[in-house]
């Protein structure tokens, strides 16, 4: 068995049968290309979360039983005219017109605000209607917002903005989707565009507009500026064009099928499949660039160009299929990890670097006796650009060698201690694109009122009666102060925020008919046994303060003997899901790197071959946690994902280095002239393949999505630090560590 457990056989099928394969990689083509009508990208960012643990649980829980403000569409009004009698009853008819948009299934603003009267069971507009002069209003504002626990969340502190909510109607989302609801709020709010003030939206639905509008765009631009790169890139190396457009062709192949296959297996891409089209991409370019590196360089050593193709396939198709089980390996880690949307991009990944392997040795090869049939001939030499490296490379080696292992060994050792302090980091803002207008808003949302990023305590009521008995809201009254105290004042509303109304004299029921049914469920449930306090928290709140808020608001509940309390909420799950699915990730990658060590053992036939394989593979992921070290970067979700899969894509060219040196070993030819052998024929390949990885990485890290930048910058940092371990590093331990490693690669026939 090779190297490649056999898979390259698929390559010699497809020289046997040349027309068979040809019609099947027609009718795979035409299946995949017929999923394109149905290509999408879901923005939901619970798609990350689901299945995520007991966080995730009691969020879906909390939704199911109250709704929540999280799904909510915010509409930011600022002026420095609010006060102004015309200004406001302009917005209180905008706010009307909210109310009666179709996607509304209820609203909440001051002006859809009522309050108890003094005669029985009636109510009035909390924002009185008809007044005369702005002293006036801003007189009812203040007072309002001083006594009114909703007023304080809706109106700014210096009357010079307000919020208006509005609860999207779920049959319509279904229907027509979150961008058809932005649609007619823009065109409802154009309606009323004034130079007396100015109106913006926010909310999760604008932001999920806005990551799928980004992410469309990172599409386009991965796809279109990768393939010229990766083309411009194969022209500096094959200095041809007609060489560049034969290495271009099964890359462009395998991202039309693994756009269609993601498509037809998952129904949709994520903000983080989006990236494995420009993976497999750089991946199809590097084993394309490869394989037809070397069967250029078997032509022009004179061999029949068609035997060339044959050889070729037979030589290099084991290490490329063994390279692909290790980025598969490496994709594979990654699904252990609780999460819909990792597991969903772990199988992707999967399926597309078998996608990248399969097209390389069965449309290529077609591809390459067709350029023959058509004239195609090859420079006679690479470019200077993958050749300029290999003479230092080989003079460090040969000189070297002795000095070169023990540093690396000590350096190696050294770069575990920013492996071992690195902590998980997360940050909220990271998942919207950069420079996004509605988390601006949400900011501004954030400093004028309480917040858009709210946190739920949800609490068990022992006598569940509809409008609440003294003892049950003595219970909501106790969380709500407990929350204030680590919110602050103001920060809080729930049933017990209504303190001035039940001061004034109205009952619970009156006050509870003021607010109206659907407010009122978003406090108490309507069977009275559940009730909600609902604490406000600024947007840009870092994980590590929402974890330290909620661990001592829980042990506060616990010690006031609430021991029914949840708290929970989307921030409480991004902040204490992201910690897990960090740590859970990080498992992943030392899974991935130790299986790809044994896999490269078992393929060679030699624990030695592992042993030497571990300096140069754990390199690349040491080299870059380094970098994230001194930049006082933590991990994030991402930085571990780019860790583990520009890991299992570093790796390949080790093996495909120490494939050709066993060649070399098994034809006789000693230790230094078979390290040397392998830098002149492989290294220039080398080279030329991470440039073509690091183009292509190098457009991800222009994405408007900061994880999905920061990725594409660790991939293209591991793949350089991964080829200066494979030029630099390990033909030193080779020839520094000869004595002991004399025996690998050799016949046993050959060893004295």
């Amino acid at each position: 068995m090779s190297i490649g457990f056999g898979l390259e056989r698929l390559g010699l099928l497809t020289l046997k049968f040349p027309r068979t394969a040809a019609i099947l990689v027609l009718a795979v083509t035409a299946m995949f290309l017929a999923q394109f009508p149905r290509l999408n990208i879901d923005g939901d960012l619970l798609r990350m979360y689901r299945g995520s643990g007991i966080e995730y649980e009691q969020y879906i829980n909390l939704r199911e039983t109250f709704g929540t403000f999280e799904n909510d569409a915010y509409v930011l009004v600022t002026s420095d005219k609010l006060t102004e009698p015309a200004v406001l009853e302009r917005l209180r008819e905008l706010a009307f017109e909210l109310e009666l948009n179709e996607f509304a299934f209820g609203t909440l603003s001051p002006f859809s605000l009522r309050q108890p009267s003094e005669q029985e069971g009636q109510t009035v507009p909390a924002v009185p209607e008809n007044m005369q002069t702005r002293a006036e209003v801003a007189a009812a504002l203040t007072d309002l917002r001083e006594n009114d626990p909703m007023m304080r969340n809706l109106v700014m502190a210096d009357n010079r903005g307000l919020v208006m909510i509005l609860f999207p109607n779920q049959e319509m989302i279904a229907e027509f989707g979150d961008d058809g609801m932005i649609a007619s709020l823009r065109e409802l709010v154009a309606d009323y565009e004034s130079p007396d003030y100015n109106i913006e939206l926010t909310g999760p639905p604008v932001w999920t507009s806005e990551l799928i509008k980004a992410s469309l765009q990172d599409q386009f631009v991965f796809t279109v500026s990768g393939m010229i790169l990766g083309f411009l890139t194969s022209f500096l190396v094959f200095r041809s064009f007609w060489g560049a457009f034969l290495a271009t062709l099964t890359p462009l192949l395998s991202v039309l099928w693994v756009l269609g296959g993601v498509t037809l297996l998952f129904g949709s891409f994520t903000f983080l499949t989006n990236i494995v089209t420009a993976l497999v991409m750089v991946i199809a370019f590097a084993e394309s660039l490869y394989f037809c590196f070397y069967w250029m360089r078997l032509w022009n050593e004179g061999e029949d160009p068609y035997d060339a193709i044959r050889q070729t396939v037979e030589r290099v198709s084991p290490a490329c299929a063994l390279t692909s089980i290790t980025t598969v390996i490496a994709f594979g880690s990654l699904g252990i990890t609780q999460s819909q949307a990792i597991q969903e991009f772990a199988a992707s990944g999967a399926l597309a670097v078998a996608i990248a392997y399969v097209a390389l040795v069965t449309f290529l090869p077609l591809a390459l006796r067709f350029a023959v049939r058509m004239g195609f001939k090859p420079k006679r030499s690479p470019s200077v650009a993958v050749t300029a490296m290999i003479p230092m490379a080989w003079s460090l080696a040969k000189k070297h060698a002795k000095i070169v292992l023990p540093v690396s060994i000590v350096f190696f050792l050294l770069l575990l201690i920013p492996h071992f302090s690195l902590r998980p980091d997360f940050s909220f803002r990271d998942f919207l694109p950069k420079g996004s207008e509605a988390l601006e808003t949400s900011s501004q949302i954030d400093e004028g009122v309480g917040g858009v990023a709210p946190i739920y305590i949800s609490l068990r009521l022992e006598d569940g009666v509809a409008d609440v008995t003294d003892k049950d809201f003595a219970t909501i009254q106790l969380a709500h102060s407990i929350a204030e105290e680590n919110f602050g004042k103001n920060k809080v509303i729930s049933a017990a925020s209504f303190t001035f109304y039940a001061d004034s004299g109205f009952t619970r029921a009156q006050i509870f008919d003021a607010v109206g049914p659907f407010l009122k469920r978003r406090f108490i449930t309507d069977d009275g046994t559940m009730a909600m306090v609902t604490a406000f928290t600024p947007t840009n709140t870092s994980s590590q303060e929402i974890q330290d808020i909620v661990i001592k608001l829980r042990a506060d509940l616990a010690a006031a003997g609430i021991d029914s309390a949840q708290v929970a909420g989307f921030r409480v799950l991004s902040s204490f899901g992201s910690v897990k699915m960090i740590r859970s990730l990080q498992q992943g990658l030392t899974l991935a790197v130790v299986l790809a060590i044994i896999l490269i053992g078992i393929a060679f036939r030699s624990w030695k071959m592992a042993l030497i394989s571990i300096i140069p593979n754990f390199l690349p992921i040491l080299g870059t946690e380094l970098y994230l070290w001194l930049s006082g970067q933590g991990l994030q979700i991402t930085t571990v994902i780019s860790l583990t899969i520009a890991f299992g894509i570093a790796v390949d060219d080790t093996i495909h280095f120490l494939a050709h040196y066993q060649r070399a070993r098994q034809l006789g030819i000693d230790v230094k002239e078979s390290v040397e052998r392998t830098l002149n024929r492989v290294g220039p390949a080398l080279v030329a393949t991470t440039l073509i990885l690091c183009a292509g990485n190098a457009v991800v890290i222009f994405s408007a999505l900061p994880q999905v930048a920061l990725f594409g910058t660790l991939t293209v940092l591991t793949l350089l630090f991964a080829l200066l371990g494979d030029l630099f590093i390990l033909p030193s331990i080779l020839i520094g560590g000869a004595q002991w490693y004399q025996s690998i690669g050799r016949k046993k026939n050959d060893l004295a």
